[in-house]
């Protein structure tokens, strides 16, 4: 079954457009026009991805963003104006998965949604039965679930694979670029920033104290890395 992607932009030919190419690409998309109408569109129905622009009508993206994020791991994909960093940087402190700035070519929106709906598909066919235990941290991979000191933690669909990337080879260091390969799905493809964001929200969410972190490390100069043991 195509995979099933809600389109939220208050720009009707901008989505008329997008939705043409998608649907040529096999995606299924269903279009919404304002942000209450998005955030009733995902307590109806079950998207495999969300493409969500920051200027709506009645709500924002950031406030749609956040609401979803309350009982939601889908991915998003945020659309922002050019040159707008701090939009940028504020909808992936709110959970978005990544982001694309206007104006885009359709070619460069079909990449980024089948890379991040690529990643998203191989974390939910992990094995089952697999976990993994670092310190107090459970990661139960099959049910996408973390735990520390048994206390469920809500990570969005990009936080649960950055988390396990660097779980399952701690000890190494990895680099900005190295991360969007690997975690993203892109080469070169996005901001570098994208992870100093991410990680800095991982963070908040899995360590006592964030600027003390104890699970996800910085080494100046290279990268982030687990410690070893």
């Amino acid at each position: 079954m195509a995979e099933h992607i809600l389109l939220v932009d208050d720009e009707k030919p901008l989505v008329e457009i997008i939705k043409y190419n998608l649907e040529r690409e096999g995606f299924r998309v269903t279009p919404a026009y304002d942000g209450v109408s998005a955030i009733k569109s995902t307590k109806e129905e079950q998207y495999d991805l969300i493409i969500l622009d920051i200027m709506l009508p009645e709500l924002n993206g950031f406030q749609v963003c956040e609401e979803i994020r309350k009982d939601s791991a889908v991915p998003i994909l945020m659309l922002t104006a050019k040159d707008e960093e701090l939009d940028k940087v504020r909808g992936l402190e709110l959970g978005a998965d990544d982001y694309v700035t206007k104006p885009f070519s359709p070619r460069e929106l079909t990449a980024r949604v089948r890379a991040i709906l690529r990643r998203s598909q191989i974390t939910a066919s992990v094995e089952s039965e697999q976990s993994i235990r670092f310190g107090d941290l459970l990661m139960d991979l099959s049910g996408f679930q973390v735990y520390r000191k048994d206390r469920q933690i809500d990570l969005t669909a990009r936080e649960f694979e950055l988390l396990k990337f660097f779980a399952t080879q701690p000890g190494q260091v990895f680099s900005r670029e190295i991360l969007l390969e690997k975690v993203w799905g892109y080469e070169y493809f996005g901001d570098v920033r994208t992870v100093d964001v991410t990680i800095r929200r991982l963070r908040e969410k899995i360590e006592d104290s964030p600027s003390e972190p104890q699970y996800i490390l910085t080494k100046r100069g290279v990268g982030y890395y687990f410690p070893k043991g």
